[in-house]
């Protein structure tokens, strides 16, 4: 009937590969993890270090599980030695701003709330608190852990803390002291 070779298969077959190439770049992106937390999975931060002085570890380590029904912490302290992991109460983490906190009883069943915030990229968990003596202005940074495997770095030791101010004594009262 036709007179002419129809170019149907080398054009069903630049179409199908045409269409393979676009769904693996598709599914390529698609695959891509976040630059933040992961939704499911498990996240190690620490800051645990050794101390030069005495070969002691200090620091914490907070173990964040994100399963599909609620997010758990474990929570590991030092006080000369490292603790017995805390399995954390009442876990709160809000992905759209970092916020996270979550609730603790110590071995003295005492509840305390440790309240912190994940960096946008999901690599550094920064909490509040009073790490260097009360030092406000040296948070606790703990970055996440992808070696297991790595020797603890030292200890860096917390900055002198500067001395109150003497307190001045009032005119009136240097007035009324007997002279010497």
């Amino acid at each position: 009937m036709y007179s002419y070779p129809l170019p149907r298969l080398p054009a069903m077959l630049a179409a199908l590969l045409l269409a393979g190439a676009t769904s693996a770049a598709f599914a390529a992106v698609k695959g891509k993890k976040s630059a933040g937390l992961e939704r499911y999975g498990v996240a190690v931060y620490s800051d645990l270090c050794l101390q030069k002085d005495s070969g002691e570890i200090g620091g914490q380590r907070v173990t964040l599980h994100r399963f599909a029904e609620a997010d758990s912490v474990i929570y590991e302290f030092t006080a000369g030695a490292l603790s017995w992991p805390i399995v954390a109460n009442d876990v709160n983490l809000d992905v759209a701003t970092g916020a996270f906190d979550f609730t603790i009883a110590g071995a003295d069943s005492e509840e305390r709330t440790i309240v912190g915030k994940f960096s946008k990229d999901g690599q550094t968990l920064t909490l509040e608190g009073d790490y260097c003596g009360g030092n406000v202005r040296m948070p606790m940074k703990l970055s996440r852990v992808r070696d297991f495997g790595r020797p603890l770095k030292n200890c860096t030791p917390c900055p002198p803390m500067p001395e109150a101010p003497a307190e001045a004594v009032p005119a009136e009262e240097s007035a009324l002291a007997p002279a010497a």
